[in-house]
């Protein structure tokens, strides 16, 4: 591949002057330097020009030129999710806010520390309607953890500062800074930087240890359970790494089934012995019946999700419910839980450890080696096997066969949303938290291409791959063009079945099998798109052919965007039905253990 050569800036390294009155628009680029920030996503656009001016002459951070907004943010959510940091994007008034509204509301859901910077048209044009105008604070309310509308000058960089802490303290989440073009040209007083990160530290302190004695009465009530269960979720990775080690140091001491939400992926190996794999609508059965019989569980991290409840009034019923959440608002608010703490779920777990060793000896061993007899019971129906045979290739072996060439290496996953998606979380195996991101909350195709970008950008030298299907795929696809010209060695590996995968399974199990618009005729020739961006581009189309390619994509060093067409009707199992409990899964496709219901709990015939 040839290298695009990029523009140079007229400065080599950041301004060193120590003039304490300057732009706006500087100002931000300071702020954020103060911050650490090492990358900018963005794409320029009038409102916003005098901050790419001053980016152009300080040339501090990097910046990854995206090509559409929505993209910008997933980039920043990949780039945050897997580095621990937070992903900052730019974008311009009016059209550009409103196309990372889907990425905000996506990070939100999510909970991902983004920082997203909006132009806006000059303050007294405000309520104009003028041009490439949109109320960006009251569009992006609902779908933010805080935003702010800077009026005056002097806010500028205390707004930025509180903007930052918000975004990465308690709860993470995306917090939306709106600009207007006069306060990025306004002089700005530098001299105040020390008050306003004061300012920003104590105006908004959540709760991050726990209360004592409640940590103390959960480690009473797991201790003395008969059939405990572990629910770890994506909580516990934005506490931290030490959160996860935390997390296994509680199994291993325990000894406890652990089942993990799918935004929870690799806070517990997946070959651990004690992992039950991933709970919910496609978790697998172990997890799903451990969780409807057991007596006691605990959950660290998560919000009991509706694709992880079922139907919520017969969700675990014979559990007492510890929960364990940064948000108070989380606590109660699916399901009524018999104890709640609020606090970091790292300092949580941590604190719980220390309680549990002082209590070890009251753990009931034997009641829980004949709950581990009954949880292989429930394994031994092996409900992920699945039948490769013939030159058609099974989704699930592509996938398989993928994480079996790349389970010694450390490798970055992200995903598309619909069946590749769930495929991907059930037979590609995580060890390390970090290495999996995926859309969980809002399911938005066209995430895991630019998240792939901002993981690779986070992360260089390792290896990343969007598994991707053909419809998400084509959602975001112009972030090909991106990872051209900055040589980001992204591999792509499509499961291809030319349908949209997940609506063409629900049409046929729920709706008749009526499939109204979901079949993605006249697709491109992937292989051609990819070298229309100057990437290789490979296609495996029989079971033969996948090892190779396979091989072939993880020794290329540039980028590879990889074709596997597969068994076009395979769907994903198991899976508990729209309205159904956990004990009520479909194993597979005759199976009529349970049929599918409505959100009202009425079968559908």
């Amino acid at each position: 591949m040839t290298k695009t050569s990029q523009p140079k800036s007229h400065a080599s390294k950041a301004d060193s002057s120590n003039d304490l009155a300057v732009t706006g628009a500087d100002a931000v680029l300071r702020v954020l330097e103060d911050l650490g920030v090492e990358v900018i996503f963005g794409y320029p656009g009038g409102a916003v020009l005098p901050i790419y001016d001053a980016l152009f002459k300080r040339n501090s951070i990097r910046h990854i030129l995206v090509r559409h907004e929505q993209a910008a943010v997933h980039a920043a959510e990949g780039y945050a999710r897997s580095t621990g940091k937070v992903g900052v994007v730019l974008v311009t008034s009016g059209p550009g806010a409103t196309n990372a509204v889907t990425g905000l509301t996506d990070a939100l859901m999510d909970s991902i520390p983004i920082l997203c910077l909006t132009g806006q048209v000059p303050t007294h044009l405000i309520g104009n309607d003028a041009f490439q105008e949109a109320d960006t604070v009251g569009i992006t309310r609902p779908c933010t953890k805080h935003n702010y509308l800077v009026k005056q000058a002097e806010n500028l960089v205390p707004v930025l500062y509180e903007a930052f802490h918000v975004a990465s303290s308690g709860r993470p989440g995306p917090v939306v800074v709106d600009l207007p073009k006069d306060i990025q040209f306004a002089e700005i007083d530098m001299g105040q930087v020390e008050p306003a990160k004061t300012k920003a530290v104590s105006r908004y302190r959540p709760v991050m240890t726990p209360d004592a004695d409640a940590i103390r009465q959960a480690a009473d009530m797991i201790t003395s359970a008969s059939r405990p269960i572990i629910y770890g979720g994506g909580g516990i990775i934005n506490s931290g790494d030490e959160a996860s080690e935390h997390l296994r140091e509680l199994v291993a001491l325990t000894g406890f089934p652990t089942t993990l939400t799918l935004m929870g992926l690799g806070v517990l190996p997946s070959e651990d012995k004690h992992f039950l794999g991933m709970l919910g609508m496609h978790g697998t059965y172990e997890a799903n019946m451990s969780m409807y019989h057991c007596d006691v569980m605990l959950n660290v991290g998560a919000r009991f999700d509706d694709r992880v409840t079922g139907l919520t009034s017969g969700f675990s019923p014979h559990s007492q419910k510890i929960h364990i959440d940064i948000d108070k608002s989380s606590i109660n608010k699916n399901i009524r839980v018999d104890l709640g703490i609020v606090g970091d779920a790292g300092i949580a777990l941590k604190m719980l450890v220390d309680e549990v060793k002082k209590r070890k000896a009251a753990i009931k061993k034997d009641a829980l080696s004949e709950w581990w007899k009954k949880i292989e019971e429930w394994r031994a129906v092996r409900c992920l096997e699945y039948n490769q045979t013939g030159d058609i290739i099974k989704p699930q072996y592509a996938i398989h066969r993928l994480w079996q060439k790349c389970k010694d290496n450390d490798v970055y996953v992200t995903t598309e949303v619909g069946q590749h998606q769930m495929w991907a979380a059930q037979y590609f195996g995580f060890n390390a938290p970090k290495r999996w991101m995926t859309s969980g909350g809002l399911g938005t195709m066209g995430y895991g291409l630019p998240a792939a970008m901002g993981v690779q950008i986070g992360n260089p030298g390792k290896t990343v791959i969007d598994i991707a299907g053909e419809a998400s795929f084509m959602m975001n696809m112009q972030e090909l063009s991106t990872i051209a010209q900055y040589q980001l060695p992204v591999k792509i590996f499509i499961i291809n079945n030319e349908w949209m995968g997940m609506v063409r399974q629900w049409q046929e199990l729920i709706h008749g099998g009526r499939y109204s618009e979901s079949y993605s005729a006249s697709l491109p020739d992937f292989q051609k798109l990819a070298d229309c961006f100057g990437m290789k581009g490979l296609v495996a189309k029989v079971t033969d052919d996948l090892d190779p390619v396979i091989d072939e994509m993880l020794g290329t060093d540039g980028p590879v965007l990889v074709d596997v067409r597969v068994a076009k009707e395979e769907n994903c199992f198991p899976m508990i039905p729209s309205g159904a409990t956990h004990n009520q899964m479909l194993l597979g496709p005759n199976d009529k253990a349970a049929k599918p219901v409505s959100e009202e709990g009425m079968v559908l015939v």
